[in-house]
């Protein structure tokens, strides 16, 4: 059975009347805990929950009783849900009779095993569970990905639609703790009620910690050539905590996408986004008309020679971006002014 993306487990709840197994593994606890619930809420009925719903941690469960969990029927329902927590501290002979369990389901069993797999494991259990369960892998989202599930939490399961500012900021503020950003969603979706749109200005209004020059926004502004204004900003990104090298890897990566745009339109960026930044698209491109593939690719080379710069000059972080963005600012202005 292939492993799933996050985005499919709704219609498979909808489609998947018979019960089975399910394997939700990786590091992000959040996404990975709330798929879990996902699927209690779709089997289990809450007249007889306390009949029919076990969950057991891995490391504290004896094999002896999680085979009685899994072999007890349901009580006055159609199914039961047995959900192994932290299965990765499971016994050698707990993980035998899961594996059983999950490759033969008894009747009404609706059996979940949530794991953060150990980096480097080589287990066959793990192996087993992705090739008889319904399985999806939850890991950690970066800092890219985190405004677009913010955008999509919002418009999903609160009913509220994010601006792209409001979600950059958000993040920005918080950091990629799901926890916390569900949490102040909650918050936003409360406070604008039905208007059902949270803007820059509602984050500032309930009190979301809102950095002075944020990275994404900086960012726009060197794609949308305002290298001056790009300038005067560096010292304020620089003493939140970014550094040089971190600052040029950001800006490969939104050039990157602007040169998709320049060479097969918005629907080669699509195609190469991820799944939370597939809003990118819409707003690169009218800024990737500022540039010229050849532009891209001197403006790629610069940043390159910086890296290297960063990493073996005396230069600061501050006195290497301020000499790259100067060199990128004269990028196209031999042959004609741009914006600056």
């Amino acid at each position: 059975m292939a492993v799933i993306r996050p985005g499919q487990l709704e219609r498979t709840l909808r489609d998947r009347v018979a019960g089975g197994a399910f394997f939700f593994f990786g590091d992000e606890d959040y996404l990975r805990d709330e798929a879990v619930g996902k699927v209690v809420t779709a089997y289990l009925d809450p007249a007889t929950r306390d009949f029919n719903f076990d969950q057991p941690r891995g490391s504290d469960v004896p094999a002896e009783t999680l085979a009685s969990m899994i072999a007890t029927p349901p009580m006055m329902a159609e199914h039961r849900v047995v959900v192994v927590r932290d299965a990765q501290g499971l016994s050698n002979t707990a993980r035998t009779v899961v594996e059983a369990a999950v490759k033969a389901p008894p009747p009404g069993l609706i059996l979940v095993i949530a794991a953060a797999i150990p980096s480097g494991s080589k287990a066959k259990f793990y192996d087993e569970l992705k090739k008889h369960a319904v399985s999806i892998e939850f890991a950690p989202l970066s800092q890219d990905d985190a405004p677009g599930w913010v955008m999509e939490t919002g418009r999903d399961e609160l009913g509220v639609e994010v601006d792209p500012d409001a979600a950059r900021a958000l993040v920005a503020g918080m950091g990629v703790e799901l926890g916390m950003l569900g949490a102040e969603l909650r918050k936003l979706a409360a406070y604008v009620q039905d208007r059902k749109r949270v803007t820059l200005d509602d984050v500032r209004a309930v009190g979301g910690i809102i950095p002075r020059q944020d990275r994404w926004a900086w960012f726009d502004l060197i794609t949308e050539r305002r290298f001056r204004e790009a300038i005067d900003t560096l010292p304020i990104l620089l003493e939140s905590g970014e550094n040089g090298v971190g600052l040029v890897i950001g800006m490969g990566g939104q050039l990157l996408k602007v040169a998709l745009v320049c060479a097969g339109g918005q629907g080669a960026l699509e195609r190469e986004l991820k799944p939370f930044q597939k809003w990118m698209a819409r707003r690169l491109v009218p800024v990737a008309r500022k540039w010229t593939l050849p532009e891209v690719d001197q403006a790629l080379a610069e940043l390159l020679r910086t890296d290297r710069l960063l990493k073996s000059a005396s230069l600061s972080d501050r006195q290497a971006i301020e000499e790259l963005l100067l060199r990128m600012w004269a990028i196209g202005r031999r042959d004609g002014a741009r914006a600056a």
